[in-house]
């Protein structure tokens, strides 16, 4: 057995990180276009329920409001941010205290629950999106932008606030709208 100098396993590992780092730089919707990720999953628990939901805002279309989902827990209903997000929709606290509803009617306004987080978050994109009317810029960016940072930031900004996580949470969505696979 001939063994393997050590050189030619780092340069190995530098190849696999920069490859990584390049896939990285195209972005998601690139990565998708060329077949090197698969399409964004809506698991079959929660596609009639993410349907039902985006009608409460249908200027918000299906597909982006699925991939917003996709993006916000990945489907975790337990998901937690280090932010302090909550739940498959990740609302904050507070957030949720004002705009969470009860919306599968069984007397409680759960943010750990699929069932009422899904519609809030379809209630909250329609609420952002008449909070952001007037500001500049393409009116579906600056609702997910407001999901993302709040309304006010994007109303400060006019527009897209430029920071860095709410812009590529902006431009994922957008893209992952473009390969949803139910």
């Amino acid at each position: 057995m001939r063994a393997t100098h050590p050189l030619r396993s780092v340069a190995i590992l530098v190849v696999v990180i920069a490859c990584l780092m390049g896939l990285l730089a195209l972005g998601v919707g690139t990565a998708r276009k060329y077949g090197l990720i698969g399409p964004v999953q809506v698991p079959s628990q929660y596609r009639a329920l993410v349907i039902s939901a985006a009608e409460r805002c249908p200027r918000v279309p299906l597909e982006v409001f699925a991939a917003q989902m996709a993006a916000e827990s990945g489907w975790d209903p337990a998901a937690t941010s280090a932010a302090g997000a909550q739940g498959i929709a990740q609302f904050m606290p507070a957030v949720w205290d004002q705009y969470g509803l009860d919306a599968n009617g069984d007397g409680k306004a759960d943010v750990w629950d699929a069932e009422d987080a899904i519609p809030s978050a379809a209630e909250l994109n329609c609420r952002n999106r008449r909070l952001v009317r007037d500001v500049s810029g393409n009116r579906l960016k600056n609702t997910l932008a407001a999901y993302n940072a709040g309304y006010a930031a994007v109303r400060r900004y006019d527009g897209v606030p430029p920071y860095p996580e709410t812009q590529a949470y902006v431009r994922r969505i957008l893209a992952d709208a473009r390969d949803i696979s139910w």
